[in-house]
């Protein structure tokens, strides 16, 4: 079997970087990004705050308490969304297989490019471009696969970059805390500590099935992830990706309190499966259909973002552009589309931890009971959003089901 070179490349503190681009000044010294107040929460802080024990999403009076010498800024989900944009066509340009796998972070398949290039001068090229393009600041590992290469490119940083050669790659992980393997959280952690198992070579020398009746499937991943094998393939990255949903109505209405009411429950919704699949968008779409058939669309690009505060006022100015107050209403549509990984990180720039909160507990009810066990009030008429998928709790395929 041909050997593959798979590329991970993160751009380093991104949030932070950015911010140092606008205000030179702010270089070298610990930066907090996120809610400004007592009540907000870290969403990315700098090398030199993380010294004092400052992580992304502690609450902001911890991190102040912390690194009490930090500069505060709120986060401008604008410009960093700007900034990746970039970063993305210059990768584009330059490789043939890229996924962009979140705001911050890619995978590119060099596999076979040996025979023209040396792969690791080809990444090196890359990353050099982007950083005298951008300006920022960029880490890369280089692999047989995905994983060795994540993890490479977390040993690489700050701003440097690794390649873990062909057949070295237990070598590699064996001396490292099992932390470093991807999908070892918190819990998973500290079991494994529990077990007595704190570097990567004790999984090593582990048999699988020991694994397996420990952690069950997760076990078998992990142990797979432990001695360097991954199978998985770079997925080509396309900004189509979307979720949507429309309504046609067996009477044409220009009823709007009701066709407002329904939007705004089709973007609740909508916003929900982002979150739920761990997506963000960062294009709004909204569809009218009239009585005479024609249709019109209207969109805007936005910073990525899977907030209901940020995404239902969106939806309902597009509406208001779109609407024709004279003609008979026969379908409405929303569409988010340009999605990309990404978490609660990129909504953490919000004052308070209560809205975040707000959205956590929410999401934990509907994973429970439902995607309409919770709602606003205004979209509570809207019985059914699509009439081909009544709110029965699925997500839309493109999105895997995560329970809380």
């Amino acid at each position: 079997m041909a050997e593959r070179s798979i590329l991970h490349m993160d751009l380093d503190t991104f949030f932070v970087s950015c911010e140092r681009l606008i205000d030179s000044k702010l270089i070298g010294k610990p930066i907090l990004i996120g809610g400004t107040t007592d009540r907000g929460v870290v969403a990315s802080c700098s090398y030199e705050a993380r010294k004092f024990g400052v992580h992304s999403a502690m609450p902001m009076k911890l991190a102040r308490q912390l690194c009490p010498e930090a500069i505060i800024i709120k986060g401008n989900a604008g410009t960093y969304s700007k900034k990746s944009e970039e970063v993305t066509e210059i990768i584009k340009e330059g490789v043939p297989v890229y996924e962009k796998t979140s705001i911050d972070e890619f995978y590119v398949d060099l596999s076979g490019m040996d025979r023209f290039f040396n792969s690791l001068v080809l990444a090196s090229e890359l990353r050099k471009k982007i950083m005298k393009e951008t300006g920022l600041p960029i880490s890369f590992g280089l692999s047989e696969n995905k994983t060795v290469s994540k993890v490479a490119t977390g040993e690489a940083k700050p701003n440097n970059q690794l390649k873990v050669d062909y057949g070295l790659e237990k070598a590699f992980l064996g001396p490292l805390s099992v932390t470093k393997i991807p999908m070892v959280g918190e819990k998973t952690y500290h079991a494994l500590r529990d077990l007595g198992i704190r570097k990567i070579q004790t999984i090593q020398e582990m048999p699988m099935e020991l694994m397996e009746k420990v952690f069950g499937k997760n076990g078998v991943t992990i142990w797979e992830k432990a001695n360097g094998i991954d199978r998985s393939l770079v997925i080509p990255y396309s900004e189509r990706k979307s979720i949507s949903t429309e309504r046609t109505f067996d009477r044409d209405t220009i009823d709007v309190i009701k066709l407002k009411g329904i939007l705004l429950a089709m973007a609740e919704n909508l916003a929900f499966q982002l979150r739920r699949g761990e997506k963000l968008t960062s294009c709004v779409t909204v569809k009218v259909r009239y009585s005479d058939f024609n249709t019109h669309t209207l969109q805007n690009r936005i910073p990525y973002t899977s907030a209901d505060h940020v995404l239902i006022p969106k939806v309902l100015e597009l509406f208001d552009k779109l609407y024709n107050k004279r003609l008979l209403v026969r379908l409405i549509g929303v569409r988010f589309s340009h999605l990309v990984n990404g978490g609660y990180q990129i909504n953490l720039f919000e004052d308070a931890t209560e809205m975040i909160n707000l959205y956590q507990a929410m999401d934990k009810v509907r994973d429970k009971h439902g995607d309409r066990s919770v709602m606003r009030a205004a979209g509570i008429e809207a019985k059914t959003i699509s009439r081909f998928n009544p709110f029965r709790g699925e997500p839309p395929p493109l999105l895997p089901n995560r329970r809380a």
